[in-house]
């Protein structure tokens, strides 16, 4: 039985999980067992599940997977703190997943799509286009993988990258994920369902229990995802990735911006923040000469403030290198005076730490360069 037609038991609640062992002719208790071992120990192999019968852990081998997703390889960087994963879905195509280490925090990037449909013209994963969603299962499995590539950190690390980084001992690396954001490859937004049942998953105090505030989910701008989160009763973070406030502009870069201009963003945003007494974050890419100057960043704010402050954080990001978009970043006088500006006019702001650029890691680089292998 081949993987596609397996089923993948990430993609279950305890509910369902019960249901599907009950219809596989084993008593109820089973499930447990196995949801234990898939979210408490984050076992990765039937076989592995001493506490199943050797029967079961067969049959399971043979029905069900535990996610589709094939790890194809894992890249250091930054000395060995940050890790880039890329896994192959069951039709070949690639998706990728970062571990971030910082003093006493550990950040998980998850993709959320195969691809992406957004088109942004500084990201090297909208130039793959669309591919594939991922079901709840494998997009829960990133932040699993992130889990116990944790555990292998501290004994796996280059002295060089520890000074760099300022993590001046493995006794600061956390023992456990502190923050898994949805800013990976693809739009989560549009995937909504199978993303929010991820969090479903990851959030369960039965089994992995991670904190919702803990999650933080970017959009491109999808207003209907925005109004939904607004109503939900996890306390999922917002991070809104915005990057110009003109429409002129910032059409060009995003052509989303044509459905959800930036007043109605900025509104939907406000609405948010009214209900439900959270920050956002905005994410501003500052690319040399386009949307970098202190007039952008003078109607950033002005955009930002038009109806009175809001919890708010803008989170400067230098752009990453992107083959072949004819893009440069901004330099460090142009980030930090733009920063400046920014905190003058009373608009909280700070330039994001650059992590993975060495293994195209960073935040727009995500391409999953190994399809060109696996289709070659």
């Amino acid at each position: 039985m081949s993987d596609v037609q397996k089923i993948n038991v990430l993609d279950l609640s305890l509910a369902e999980l019960t249901a599907q062992v009950k219809a596989w002719g084993q008593p109820a208790f089973r499930a447990k067992q196995l949801y234990r071992q898939l979210w408490v120990l984050l076992t990765d192999e039937f076989e592995a599940m001493s506490d199943l019968p050797a029967g079961f852990r067969a049959f399971l081998k043979e029905h069900a997977c535990i996610s589709t997703l094939r790890l194809l390889k894992v890249y250091r960087g930054d000395g060995g703190l940050t890790r880039k994963a890329v896994f192959a879905l069951p039709g070949n195509e690639t998706i990728e997943a970062v571990l971030m280490v910082y003093p006493d925090r550990a950040t998980v990037c998850v993709s959320s799509q195969a691809g992406c449909p957004m088109g942004c013209v500084f990201c090297a994963t909208a130039k793959l286009g669309f591919m594939k969603d991922l079901s709840p299962g494998d997009i829960a499995h990133q932040v699993l993988w992130a889990q116990r590539m944790l555990r292998e950190i501290p004994d796996d690390v280059d002295a060089d990258g520890m000074v760099k980084h300022r993590l001046d001992s493995v006794e600061r690396v956390p023992g456990r994920l502190t923050n898994a954001v949805f800013m990976g490859m693809g739009e989560p937004f549009n995937n909504y369902t199978n993303w929010r049942a991820s969090v479903e998953r990851l959030h369960d105090p039965d089994g992995f229990n991670f904190g919702a505030r803990n999650f933080t989910v970017s959009t491109v701008g999808l207003i209907p995802g925005i109004r939904k989160l607004m109503d939900d009763p996890l306390q999922v973070n917002l991070a809104i990735s915005l990057h110009a406030a003109d429409d002129e502009i910032r059409s060009a870069m995003m052509p989303v911006n044509r459905r959800y201009p930036v007043g109605d963003l900025i509104d939907a945003v406000r609405e948010y923040t009214d209900k439900t007494h959270r920050r956002v974050s905005f994410e501003y890419v500052l690319i040399e000469e386009k949307n970098d100057d202190l007039h952008e960043a003078q109607k950033l704010a002005d955009v930002l403030l038009a109806k009175g402050k809001f919890p708010m954080h803008v989170n400067l990001i230098p752009l990453n290198p992107v083959d072949d978009i004819g893009m440069t970043r901004s330099s460090r006088e142009r980030v930090n005076a733009f920063r400046n500006y920014l905190e003058s006019r009373g608009v909280p702001a700070t330039v994001r730490i650059q992590r993975g650029v060495d293994i195209n890691a960073a935040c727009g680089q995500l391409a999953g360069d190994a399809a060109k292998a696996l289709s070659a």
